[in-house]
């Protein structure tokens, strides 16, 4: 018997030479070849095999990584606000915390460097997971008896979809719900990374930006980049309101700065006092009668009407009728003291009511509904007092009542009060409806007009008609924390 190596496969070959005797009968002498184990290069090629799959594994680790980094850096930076990351700056003025409020300066060029790291990480990630994990697959799939071309097609595709199933869930679903559940967080962590990578590929990154906008231009399309040095209202309040949390600014300028900010969104008709609260007086009646409303409605300004209120002719002021000799004050029609008065929309904001008032060098003008008729009355002190709070004065009698606390957590509030009323004086925020003021809800609540001690509740609220004037609903109490449900 000797051994030789085949020349074809490499594999060691015994040859042995028997005797017929040894096999039974049979024709003489006979040779045949037992294949033996396989020699060693071969067992060398198979470790080598195997360290270069482990090697292909941990590179396709670290690609994962790299887009999990890409990713969080993009869902992080998008989800967060200017204004929490320049309170935290603030707060806390480290290197990691100036990195993201600098990438979140250059969004549109962060996000770009985030979309080239996704992209060559994933492709990168592709092309090495694929052999290596299939080298791996298809001993097993050998074991188990497949035919050689059949387990290598199944090597393939199952490689396939392990990359890919890794692929998606560490390196972009787990970073991206990791980003927007806690974004400053996980930018912190991330964004020194994904900016150092945009910075060595910056280059790249621009080529492609021009290549893209050009495209875009030749679409018709003019490309928009993120604006990050100008601020929304929005963002200015939430500054603010950080800002204060953080004891930054104190709580009064706080308050007058985010009163200044939504200024900007109201109109005419939040801003003025409604018709059925404005006392008129007649271009008829006489002086004396001017003094004596103003001594019984503590207003000093009153619209002049011809009999219909929603024909004013002007604005008669009780100063006035102190300029006529008081013997004359009897016989002497307001007519004759009248001053015309400017009239807006309802639906012109708030700046430009202030500008238009100033301009002219007036105090009053006539809100006019869509309708042509008169919504209500409008005044300077209106408008700063949207601005500043509450500015009270001898003449505001009538109004100082609005508001009454009558216990724990219990009011007595005018039904002429709106919403951001309420919610400022009380904290109920009234539910969005066809309706400005407190009376509304309750009798879009009802569906009618309410009798006195009629109850409903709203969102943990009890409200409670306590006074009526005519069809209006005067007053209305209102009361923290109360079970669902309406009783007339």
């Amino acid at each position: 018997m000797a051994v030789q190596p085949s020349p074809r496969t490499g594999l060691a070959v015994r040859d042995v030479t028997r005797s017929s005797d040894a096999r039974g009968p049979g024709p003489g002498p006979y040779r045949h070849r037992t294949v033996s184990t396989r020699t060693a290069p071969i067992r060398e090629c198979s470790t080598v095999t195997v360290l270069l799959s482990l090697l292909g594994l941990i590179a396709v680790a670290a690609l994962t990584l790299g887009t999990a980094i890409s990713v969080a850096s993009e869902f992080s930076l998008t989800a967060l606000e200017r204004s929490r990351i320049d309170a935290a700056v603030a707060r806390n003025d480290d290197r990691r915390t100036r990195s993201v409020q600098r990438a979140h300066g250059t969004l549109s060029f962060q996000l770009s460097g985030c979309q080239l790291g996704i992209t060559a990480t994933t492709l990168a990630t592709g092309y090495i997971a694929e052999p290596a994990i299939a080298e791996l697959i298809r001993p097993l799939l050998d074991a188990a008896g497949l035919p050689g071309g059949w387990a290598s097609g199944t090597a393939t595709a199952l490689s396939l979809v392990v990359a890919t199933a890794l692929s998606m869930v560490f390196g972009e679903l787990v970073p991206k719900n990791l980003a927007i559940a806690h974004p400053f967080e996980v930018a912190r962590a991330v964004v020194w990374l994904q900016a150092g990578f945009a910075s060595a590929f910056r280059w790249l990154i621009t080529g492609l930006n021009g290549a893209a906008n050009a495209l875009v231009r030749r679409l018709g399309v003019e490309p928009a980049e993120e604006l990050r040095s100008a601020r929304s209202p929005g963002e200015l309040s939430s500054l603010v309101r950080a800002s204060a949390e953080s004891g930054s600014i104190d709580a009064g300028t706080a308050e007058l700065l985010e009163r200044s900010l939504r200024f900007t969104d109201r109109v005419a008709e939040d801003l003025m006092t409604p018709r059925v609260r404005v006392a008129t007086i007649d271009a008829a009646e006489t002086v004396a009668d001017l003094v004596a409303l103003a001594r019984r409605s503590g207003f000093s300004r009153f619209p002049v009407v011809d009999g219909d209120p929603d024909t004013p002719l002007g604005l008669v002021h009780v100063k006035q009728a102190f300029g006529v000799p008081a013997a004359r004050r009897a016989s002497t029609p307001v007519r004759e003291l009248t001053r015309p008065m400017e009239t807006v929309p309802s639906s012109l904001d708030g700046d430009a009511l202030m500008t238009r008032l100033r301009s002219a060098g007036l105090q009053t003008a006539v809100v006019v509904d869509e309708y042509g008729g008169t919504a209500g009355l409008v005044t300077m002190e209106d408008l700063i007092e949207e601005i500043v709070g509450d500015v009270r004065d001898e003449h505001d009698l009538a109004e100082r009542n609005r508001v009454r606390r009558i216990g724990d957590g219990v009011w007595a509030l005018s039904g002429l009060m709106r919403a951001d009323e309420v919610d400022e004086a009380t904290g109920f925020r009234m539910p969005r409806g066809e309706y400005e003021t407190l009376a509304g809800l309750v009798i879009a609540e009802l569906g009618r007009i309410p009798d006195v001690g009629d109850e409903l509740v709203v969102d943990g609220w009890r409200l409670t008609v306590l006074r009526r004037d005519r069809n209006r609903v005067a007053e209305i109490r209102l009361a923290r924390g109360a079970d669902q449900g309406v009783r007339a």
